[in-house]
């Protein structure tokens, strides 16, 4: 499945910190823990804690985020189907960093274990 121009200027705008609730509320439902999920955004990124907090207060959206970010050199390793797109074959760059993020998300709240879920 092919993502549209629409769809990719909707990831873009949207704000990391309308989404970042979501991502805490479904890793916490199934048993892991926001220190873990800092972990990965941290491993994916290079944002800390504290910096990631800071991105939230500033309601950065999406597209600053993944522009500010040291993306890991491993992320390309991230694949698989997300949200009904085959990762590897998104091409927009900002929307497969997003989906990446997804992907992380999405292992750490199925029980991945986190050395599979960091590609090491």
């Amino acid at each position: 499945m092919k993502t549209t121009p629409e769809h990719n200027a909707r990831i873009a705008k949207m704000t990391f910190a309308s989404v970042y609730p979501h991502y805490v509320a479904k890793v916490e439902s199934k048993g892991r823990t926001k220190e873990e999920l800092h972990q990965i955004i941290e491993w994916l990124t290079g944002f800390d804690s504290k910096k990631l907090q800071e991105l939230i207060d500033e309601k950065v959206t999406f597209e600053t985020f993944f522009e500010r970010a040291n993306l890991n050199p491993n992320a390309s390793l991230i694949t698989g189907v997300i949200c009904g797109y085959r990762i590897e074959e998104i091409e927009n760059p900002l929307t497969r960093q997003a989906r990446y993020l997804d992907k992380l998300v999405d292992e750490l709240a199925k029980g991945r274990k986190m050395e599979k879920i960091l590609r090491q």
